[in-house]
C-alpha cells in the first residue's frame, strides 16, 4: 500500500467520569484511564488511515505501545495525534502522542493492519 506523508489525524476528548480508571476497572483513582487513552490513540490512527483505504477495506489494531506519563483529571481536554511513520505492506505504523494544556501526557506507537472485513471476520473465533 503506497501512502503519502503527511498522513495524520487528531482526536480530542474532554475527560468525564466514564473515562476514568475507576470506570474502566483499571485503577482506583478518578483520572484518565490508560485503556481509554489507548483507545483514543487507536481512533486517531484509524482516522488518519481511513480516507486512504480502498473500497471494501478497513484497518484493525495490531500493536500498541504507549507510555502514559502523567495523570489527567476529569474536565481536562486531551488531544491524541497519530502521524504516519512507515508502511510495511498492509501494516501501517503511526507515532502517537497525547497532550493536554500543560504538555505531553503520553507517547508511543500504534500499528494497524489493512484487511478485507469479510475475510477478517471468517478468521474470528
Amino acid at each position: 500500500m503506497a501512502l503519502q506523508t503527511p498522513l495524520c489525524a487528531q482526536v480530542e476528548l474532554v475527560v468525564t467520569e466514564a473515562d476514568t480508571a475507576i470506570a474502566f476497572g483499571s485503577g482506583d483513582v478518578p483520572v484518565l484511564a490508560t485503556p481509554r487513552l489507548v483507545a483514543l490513540c487507536e481512533r486517531a490512527a484509524a482516522d488518519a488511515l481511513r480516507a486512504h483505504l480502498e473500497r471494501g477495506q478497513t484497518s484493525v489494531g495490531f500493536r500498541t505501545e504507549i507510555t502514559h506519563l502523567v495523570p489527567v483529571l476529569i474536565g481536562s481536554r486531551v488531544t491524541a495525534v497519530a502521524a504516519f511513520e512507515r508502511s510495511d505492506g498492509k501494516r501501517i505504523a503511526f507515532n502517537v502522542s497525547v497532550t493536554d494544556r500543560f504538555g505531553l501526557v503520553a507517547a508511543g506507537k500504534v500499528v494497524r493492519v489493512v484487511v478485507d472485513p469479510a475475510v477478517f471476520m471468517e478468521k474470528a473465533r
